[in-house]
């Protein structure tokens, strides 16, 4: 045969093998992250429920997902090991010491488009407009019983 009909198949058997190679490293990856796994650490379930390990057994887990409220996973089911300190964050709410030394960014954004120079320029109103005054001309509005269109009743593409 021709190397030029084999190579097609050689590059999807390539492929193949790197896509399951792959794979396996993340199964072994979460199969070690498991193991790793002891009484009192906080875990993320695939659910994404959070919870406290209190027993390991050989396929399962007892996970405390409420004080006194117990529950019974697969080894499986446990989507992350977290350390004590993300545990604390996410759970109770309990930030780490907040002490970093870079820029605080703005929620705002027009702090971040004006300089401090253009400080005293007029800010553009997006609102709604008021309605015309009396002695100002209405551009838009219908004069009389004209339809906006043009078109009278019974012509033509008339509504």
């Amino acid at each position: 045969m021709n190397l030029v009909t084999l190579l097609p198949f050689i590059v999807l058997i390539g492929a193949m093998f790197l896509m399951t190679r792959s794979a396996k490293k993340k199964q072994q990856a979460a199969a070690q992250m498991r193991d790793h796994m002891t009484p009192g650490t906080g875990v993320r379930t695939i659910g994404g429920m959070y919870a406290t390990v209190k027993e390991i057994g050989d396929d399962t887990v007892t996970l405390e997902v409420a004080p006194g409220v117990h529950a019974i996973f697969a080894k499986n089911a446990i989507g992350a090991v977290l350390d004590d300190e993300e545990y604390n964050r996410i759970v109770h709410g309990q930030a780490a010491d907040l002490t970093i030394d870079t820029p605080v960014v703005p929620d705002d954004a027009s702090s971040l488009t004006q300089s401090e120079t253009e400080g005293d320029a007029p800010k553009l109103d997006l609102g709604k407009k008021d309605a015309p005054k009396a002695d100002e001309p209405q551009a838009d509005a219908p004069k009389g019983d004209e339809p906006k269109d043009g078109k009278a009743d019974g012509e033509a593409g008339a509504k």
